[in-house]
């Protein structure tokens, strides 16, 4: 689910764009099916942490039966929540195992 905050956290995106944008992100380390995917997007829409957007582009430029979606308020606090707490663990990790900050 962060991976997909994150994703829309720079704008709407389609499911298949949101795929495409974490595979590329994380250098085909994570590569999202559909099932885990969709299954994530339905449990976000849900909790209120995406909505899907009501505004599509031209159906000349885009295939009509895409469906876009967008962070939410409560999505942008829970990612920047999120990443604080991963922050916080990387620190933590690189304290214990003596693990340079970069320079």
């Amino acid at each position: 689910m962060f991976h997909i905050l994150l994703s829309l956290g720079a704008g709407e995106r389609h499911g298949y764009a949101i795929k495409r944008e974490v595979a590329a992100r994380t250098e085909g380390k994570l590569k999202l099916g559909p099932g885990v995917l969709y299954g994530s997007i339905n449990k976000m829409l849900e909790l209120g942490l995406i909505d899907e957007a009501e505004e599509r582009p031209d159906p000349h430029l885009d295939d009509e039966r895409r469906r876009y979606y967008r962070i939410t308020k409560l999505g942008r606090k829970a990612a920047q929540a999120e990443a604080a707490r991963m922050r916080e663990l990387a620190e933590l990790a690189a304290e214990t195992f003596g693990i340079r900050k970069h320079a």
